[in-house]
């Protein structure tokens, strides 16, 4: 079993930064594929990112393509989320979720374990 647990939101200004973590225990991820996901009130969850085990592969949502990284250090079983140049349209509760493939996709029901998530917002 795979127990994920994500930190980092907070409050931040619109253009301001936010580097979430998403710490996983149980059992090793090194060999799962990653991602992000958002749900902002009233919406559907909605893909964010995705990072395949080795790290060599990352994909992502074209509303955040250019100011949001993915990465992952397997040494520490720690995913990561760089956002920049955050709107006020990221306002979401972000979650991180491990799928056991190696590359995975968009889709949420891909994903086997899921965080509670991080919430974070984006003032005007």
């Amino acid at each position: 079993q795979v127990q994920l647990v994500e930190s980092g939101g907070g409050l931040v200004q619109a253009g301001g930064s936010l580097r979430l973590s998403c710490a996983a225990s149980g059992r090793t991820v090194s060999t799962y594929a990653m991602g992000w996901f958002r749900q902002a009130p009233g919406k559907e969850r909605e893909f964010v990112s995705t990072i395949s085990a080795s790290g060599a592969i990352t994909y992502y949502a074209d509303s955040v393509k250019g100011r949001f990284t993915i990465s992952r250090d397997n040494t520490k079983n720690t995913v990561y989320l760089q956002m920049n140049s955050l709107k006020p349209e990221d306002t979401a509760v972000y979650y991180c979720a491990a799928d056991r493939s190696s590359v995975s996709g968009t889709t949420p029901r891909s994903y086997e374990y899921w965080g509670q998530g991080t919430q974070v917002t984006v003032s005007s």
